[in-house]
């Protein structure tokens, strides 16, 4: 049992309303749009991103990463969420609380990605303004972490602008695109105000 677990087993994830944007549980409905945008952003994500499998593209793989998700938000481990345009529905990229710890901790790792052509148009400060409120109400966390590639000046961009503060240097932190990667670490607490 979880300490301060917050969400049911049955529970689904509702839907989040932000600033142009909705968040909401991906779906296998979800497979030819996701699959269409990250196959066209590839060269864009992949500095950024863990090294992608062969198949990451395909059904299957997806189905598995829905499974995956499925599983961990029963365990109160991970929520994930697409992000859609709200005036035409368009898939723009994805976010996900991961990583939570209770107990004494109540925290999680936020982690995302923007396609391509939806980068610097204010889709991601939106949908991670939008998420907070929902991290740290309905998920009672108190912490929300992130980490980033020093030369990622974006995504320093975005975290600062949303009131993350930089916290730390890790060293080797994450194995990116294929090579450990010196990470800068970053917080943002419960009563944390922009």
């Amino acid at each position: 049992m979880a300490f301060f677990r917050t969400v049911s087993f049955n529970e689904t994830t509702p839907a989040i309303t932000g600033a142009g944007v909705i968040l909401r549980a991906p779906h296998s409905g979800d497979f030819t749009e996701w699959a269409a945008l990250r196959g066209a952003s590839r060269e864009f994500l992949v500095p950024w991103e863990p090294t992608w499998p062969s198949d990451d593209l395909t059904r299957g793989a997806f189905r598995r990463r829905l499974k995956r998700y499925a599983e961990d938000q029963r365990s109160d481990l991970a929520y994930a969420f697409l992000i859609f345009r709200t005036d035409d529905n368009t898939m723009v990229g994805g976010l996900t609380v991961a990583n939570i710890r209770r107990g004494v901790a109540q925290a999680g790792n936020i982690g995302y990605w923007i396609g391509a052509p939806f980068a610097c148009k204010g889709y991601m400060t939106a949908a991670l303004r939008a998420l907070m409120p929902y991290a740290f109400t309905t998920l009672r966390l108190h912490r929300l972490e992130a980490a980033c590639i020093p030369n990622n000046t974006a995504s320093i961009h975005l975290l600062e602008k949303t009131g993350f503060k930089r916290e730390g240097y890790a060293r080797g932190y994450l194995c990116i695109n294929g090579a450990w990667q010196d990470h800068l670490l970053y917080a943002r607490l419960k009563g944390d105000t922009d």
